[in-house]
């Protein structure tokens, strides 16, 4: 059987790895230079990581899993990491009970309010009636405003940045039930993970094992249309030639397949309003001190132009950097945001003006080097009644399948949740080997 995977991204690449191993030739079929999409690598000197932060919590059984299958359990590390707050000039690291406790600015009624809220998200399983309400209005009902203005929302805009306010609670209830199961339950203490090297490591252990098996990873390849074969199977038109695939698993956005894909191979229902995706503006900095003692820093402050710092430095150890200190510096915007504009020079002045800003102390001698990253599409936004709004997706051939992001309705957007959802296909499109194979 061979089957074209649209897509290189970590789901494509997952998917191409898992079918490799059950002797099916996977041609995965990728539009950039580089596997991995947005878990991918970037050059940052004297050393690769990760272009976009990531990061493995003790409850991604999926992912861990997947690394273990690749045989690089060994290569996985747990460090406790910190999470901290700013505010008004001041940070405060919330890490433990003592220093939740201690939160200066929550009194003990918000505190008590703040725990109730944890800990009755974490115990909801009926996720669909989170989508009748915005995640403002429901951490508001449960905590108390100022819960919400000074924990909620500064977290809030970490993740989603001024968009919080469109979606539904559904987003906190996978954030409290992925993020806070990361704490060991022995000591509450914060673990989380990394392979050493980074995704580079990851992804060019799958990009081995898929060629081992005779399968092929296509890039710079632009598609151009994917239709029926009337004999059967499909055909797909990409970098002037047309190829015959038995099967076709289409990994890339809904966008993307309305363009290439034929009308006959796919019916949207429902999808009247368009999927709003999330993108992300990052600048990575590299310096010769540390920046941020914790993994996490949530901002409230009006002032500073990105949503939260990422100190990569505080989890991963330095042998993996050449010595040097990695920070990111997220700010997550829609597609109309007009930041998006900017020149790289403008968003690097922008970015290291609020980063002096927030620390005093960074100097000009401290930096190795400045990269912005940028993604237009990092994850969609989960408004109210995300469920119901979003084109569901009913193929129409046989031989033709779909599996995106966007059709994560009550899962966080990581590499735990892409995992699972090839797990999940890949349990169905066993059978569908089975039969060709008897």
């Amino acid at each position: 059987m061979k089957v074209a995977i649209v897509g290189g991204g970590f789901m494509g690449l997952t998917l191409a790895h898992k079918l490799s191993r059950i002797n099916v030739v996977a041609k995965v079929i990728e539009r950039d230079g580089q596997v991995g999409g947005l878990a991918t690598y970037h050059n940052y000197g004297k050393f690769y990581w990760d272009r976009f932060y990531h990061v493995i919590l003790p409850t991604d059984e999926y992912l861990i899993d997947l690394i273990e299958e690749l045989g690089l359990g060994s290569e996985l590390c747990w460090q406790r990491t910190y999470t901290g707050y700013y505010e008004k000039g001041n940070f405060y690291s919330v890490s433990n009970l003592k220093e939740f406790l201690l939160f200066p600015p929550l009194n003990i009624i918000d505190k008590i309010r703040l725990a109730i809220t944890l800990y009755y998200g974490s115990k909801i399983n009926n996720w669909k009636r989170l989508e009748t309400i915005s995640v403002v209005d429901w951490l508001i009902k449960i905590g108390g405003k100022k819960t919400f203005q000074k924990f909620w929302k500064p977290l809030l805009l970490a993740k989603l940045g001024d968009n919080y306010s469109k979606v539904s609670a559904v987003f906190i209830w996978t954030y409290i039930k992925r993020l806070f199961h990361a704490r060991d339950a022995s000591s509450r203490k914060e673990h989380m993970g990394y392979v050493k090297g980074g995704y580079k490591t990851i992804l060019e252990r799958m990009t081995d094992n898929i060629q081992a098996r005779g399968s092929e990873i296509i890039l710079n390849a632009d598609v151009k249309s994917i239709v029926a074969d009337p004999a059967g199977g499909l055909m797909i038109n990409y970098n002037g030639k047309v190829e015959h695939f038995d099967k076709v698993i289409f990994t890339a956005p809904l966008k993307v397949l309305k363009k290439v894909a034929s009308a006959n191979l796919y019916e949207l229902s429902k999808g009247e309003k368009e999927v709003e995706y999330l993108g992300v503006i990052c600048m990575v900095l590299i310096t010769r001190k540390p920046v941020s003692p914790y993994y996490v820093l949530n901002i409230s402050d009006n002032q500073i132009p990105f949503t939260g710092v990422i100190g990569m430095s505080s989890l991963v150890d330095l042998d993996q950097t050449s010595g040097e200190f990695l920070t990111y510096f997220p700010k997550y915007i829609t597609s109309d945001d007009p930041i998006w504009s900017k020149t790289e020079d403008e968003l690097k002045q922008l970015f290291i003006k609020g980063a002096k800003l927030l620390y005093p102390q960074l100097s000009d001698n401290d930096i190795v080097s400045i990269h912005i990253n940028k993604a237009m599409k990092v994850q969609p936004l989960q408004v109210i009644d995300y469920s119901k709004t979003i084109p569901e997706i009913q193929t129409n051939h046989p031989d033709f399948y779909v599996l995106n992001t966007s059709q994560f309705v009550n899962d966080t957007l990581n590499n735990n949740t892409v995992t699972k959802h090839v797990s999940r296909f890949m349990e169905k499109f066993q059978s569908v080997v089975d039969s060709v194979l008897v």
